[in-house]
């Protein structure tokens, strides 16, 4: 994680629900999942196998994901790094109580998210890594029960899910290395090496809203949801140096 002056950025996080081009089909599939199984809250996220970064989507509400990804909990969420190593469905139920389960689901339940649920690894061709992950608020007894009603489903589902993604748009512009015009690629470096909006126009010589008009063209292109998040994945690509 790079940091800038007060700021942490994560960069290899990716909410394709969030981009310009994300399909309106695969949005919704989540949530119809979610209804059809009588479940709390479906969640897909898959590991980019060119650069390791992760991309995915989810019914959870805003406040749960902009914690998520502020905490950088990616890197640490159990039911994620299990789903890796394993190619049967992940109980959370049987996830080891350590640290890092403690610190994510101790978070998460402040948000109303339980730590009863599924994770359903997919494995794909080409060394892709995909995970659908379910909870429910259910009893255990209730849980137990639609947990071996809907399993078997899941599982066809998982699979779905993940062939979607990986043939999908927005991951294909994911993979790719954005077109940054030099302007653009020089605001950045200069934001990298801890410059403000003020300090670049007045080093470029060029006005406050010009160089907001590349920051913003720049976080288009690199699907970004903020500036920090736009430098840190233009450093990831090698596009400019941590300052």
């Amino acid at each position: 994680m790079h940091k800038l002056p007060g700021v942490y950025l994560d960069y290899d996080l990716f909410d394709l629900g969030a981009l310009p081009d994300a399909s309106e089909d695969f949005v919704g599939f989540l949530f119809n999942i979610r209804e059809k199984f009588g479940l709390d809250d479906v969640a897909y996220a898959g590991m980019n196998p060119i650069n390791g970064s992760v991309f995915g989507h989810v019914t959870y509400g805003d406040a749960w994901k902009m914690h998520y990804v502020e905490h950088g909990f990616h890197r640490i969420d159990p039911t994620l790094q299990k789903a890796r190593r394993s190619i049967a469905p992940v109980d959370w139920s049987r996830l080891e109580r350590d640290q890092d389960f403690r610190r994510v689901f101790d978070d998460a339940r402040d948000f109303g998210i339980h730590d009863q649920g599924l994770t359903i690894p997919v494995r794909g061709p080409y060394g892709d890594i995909g995970g659908l992950s379910v909870t429910s608020s259910l009893s255990r007894t209730e849980w137990n029960k639609l947990k071996s009603d809907v399993i078997v489903g899941l599982q066809s589902v998982a699979v779905h899910v993940h062939d979607m993604v990986i043939r999908s748009d927005s991951l294909s512009n994911l993979l790719k290395t954005p077109n940054l015009s030099q302007r653009e690629i020089e605001v950045l470096q200069w934001i990298s090496a801890g410059k403000s909006q003020q300090d670049i126009a007045d080093i470029l010589t060029i006005s406050n809203r010009t160089v907001e008009v590349h920051l913003r063209s720049a976080r288009h292109k690199l699907y970004a949801l903020t500036t920090a998040q736009a430098v840190g994945r233009a450093i990831s690509m090698g596009l400019i140096y941590p300052g």
